[in-house]
């Protein structure tokens, strides 16, 4: 018998020693925490306070049974047990050492030297020989496995109570950061109007003094809205350089020209096509139109305006052209594109390099270019023929050719109209930037390009080269021209998706309804965007938001 109390009081040790072992792993985990952290302690009272609550509710929700508690603590010695050293010196420093520790090693001790202990019978003890059963009042009561396990299981709660507090603080420390960036923000917005108010009323004196303010705030790698309120802030700058003075009309604005295509434009737009889901979009509500629209032609051709503001490799007319040879039957005897542009020589490059891609899939396809700009395209200049089934693709493109007056668009649209196309797909951005008055104007950007800057802050890291070339040479661009400039010179001018639905309807084109919703949102599952985007249906058309702001929307018509 004396062997196996052995036996039993050795296994009850090595157990012991594990659960200190677990407890001393997690207490220097805990440690090496607050010290990397950098805990102040002036934030030990908050943790405490915390820590202190979550684990009297997890001491009162697994304390054991009324049956066998009072058999390890006596009344006068359980807050001794239970009290807890929550300061974090004090848990830096915990000693491990408490009654039921001590009483444990007692028992250990002369289990192993083959001796009966008295605290493990104090009921023996008190019997006697005499007979005598009065208890004394030293003894201590029989200890249980499960009374040391109960009490480092408290420590381990202990603990860990004090770790989600920590993590707690920490939370509440970044949401204190973030209301004070909020806080920065709305600054920053009261700033924008004032000085956007200033220099719609060419109070230059005042505009200047603001601007200099806002300079120090916006700070172009800060937070997401101080690096949109910098590109605003250049957009007011360059509008103030061109006021005229009191008493005079408008602004004089640049003389209008071209788009302008530099190494850093044509490089930030790859990069918003790859990193951005608002392009693809685009691309994919298109293509899937486009395949409808050809489902059983032979001969099929598209007009594309623009070329996606000439985007390289022409990424759209090659998924296009996987989609046409694996479709169901057989694939069309003839696919031909026409890039209408300004600039010739660049997309001649993008229809070499596609019949290149052609050849490899066996598709018989041609290219031509009509060099011209969408004002001034004629109906013949598009070369048709009866047998084709004719497709107009327009990606960002149309709203360059509204104008203050209605009738530049209108002319363009009935032109279009003249061709007689099987289908005209339109993608505009969805925001209202062609507004009469510069303020109205000013803050619909403001709101729309503020969620833009938003969800590239989500997707990409504060210092990252790619979302400054996207920030400061594409949508930088587009807000300088819809801030800076007038007459001409703004060819920025978006409109709401029912804006388009009228002018559409004026020019005699009926619409067609994209039922593909399920299918898009799919689609915005496997692309590689982040969460926050969306896709919801409109009327007939598809918008692409972000969280609760539109900024982009599809239509077909015909």
């Amino acid at each position: 018998m004396t062997g196996r109390k052995y036996s039993i009081a050795l296994c009850l040790t090595k157990e012991i020693q594990h659960l200190k072992l677990i407890f001393l792993c997690t207490l220097f985990r805990f440690w090496i925490k607050c010290m990397t952290s950098k805990y102040s302690l002036n934030k030990e009272a908050h943790i405490n306070s915390h820590c202190k609550q979550i684990v009297l509710q997890r001491i009162s929700a697994m304390a054991p049974g009324p049956q066998w508690r009072p058999q390890l603590y006596g009344d006068d010695k359980s807050n001794e047990a239970m009290s807890l050293d929550l300061n974090l010196p004090g848990v830096q420093n915990y000693s491990l050492k408490c009654p039921i520790d001590r009483k444990f090693r007692q028992i250990f001790y002369e289990t192993r030297n083959h001796k009966r202990s008295k605290l493990e019978h104090p009921m023996d003890e008190s019997l006697g020989s005499n007979g005598n059963s009065n208890c004394s009042t030293t003894s201590l009561p029989r200890l249980l496995f499960r009374d040391h396990v109960w009490t480092y299981m408290q420590r381990y709660l202990a603990i860990e109570a004090m770790e989600e507090a920590a993590v707690a603080m920490l939370g509440g420390e970044e949401n204190e950061s973030k209301e004070e960036e909020g806080g920065e923000g709305m600054k920053l917005v009261e700033q924008l109007t004032a000085c956007a108010e200033a220099v719609a009323c060419r109070d230059k004196m005042h505009a200047s003094a603001l601007l200099s303010e806002l300079r120090a705030n916006a700070l172009v790698l800060g937070t997401s809205f101080q690096r949109v309120a910098s590109c605003f802030v250049q957009g007011l700058a360059d509008r103030l350089a061109l006021l005229q003075p009191l008493g005079a009309v408008g602004v004089v604005g640049p003389v209008a020209k071209a788009r302008t295509v530099t190494i850093e434009k044509d490089e930030a737009l790859s990069l918003v096509y790859e990193l951005c889901p608002q392009i693809q979009f685009g691309h994919f509500v298109a293509n899937e139109s486009i395949l409808e629209a050809f489902e059983g032609e032979s001969f099929v051709h598209v007009v594309d305006l623009g070329m996606t503001l000439g985007l390289a490799r022409g990424h759209q007319w090659r998924n296009l052209m996987q989609s046409l040879v694996h479709r169901a039957g057989q694939p069309p005897k003839r696919l031909r594109i026409t890039g209408v542009g300004t600039c010739p020589e660049r997309l001649q490059a993008i229809g070499d390099d596609l019949e290149h891609y052609a050849k490899s899939l066996k598709l018989n396809f041609e290219f031509s270019v009509v060099e011209s700009n969408l004002e001034n395209l004629k109906p013949e200049d598009v070369k048709t023929s009866d047998e084709e089934a004719l497709v107009i693709n327009s990606i960002l493109q149309l709203h360059c050719v509204v104008k203050e007056s209605r009738g530049a668009l209108n002319s363009v649209l009935q032109k279009l109209h003249k061709l007689s196309p099987k289908l005209l797909i339109l993608v505009e951005q969805d925001s209202s930037h062609n507004g009469p008055f510069f303020l109205g104007r000013f803050m619909e950007a403001l709101h729309y390009y503020s969620a833009i800057f938003d969800s590239l802050d989500a997707m990409l890291p504060k210092y990252d080269t790619k979302r400054a070339k996207m920030e400061q040479f594409y949508f930088a661009e587009e807000i300088n021209n819809i801030v800076s400039c007038e007459g001409p010179a703004r060819f920025e001018r978006h409109e709401r998706v029912d804006q388009w639905r009228r002018r559409m309807s004026r020019a005699g084109f009926q619409p067609v309804p994209i039922k593909m919703i399920t299918q898009a949102k799919q689609w915005l599952g496997k692309v590689k965007a982040c969460e926050g985007y969306t896709i919801v249906e409109d009327k007939g058309c598809l918008v692409l938001g972000w969280k609760s702001k539109s900024i982009i929307a599809a239509s077909c018509w015909k």
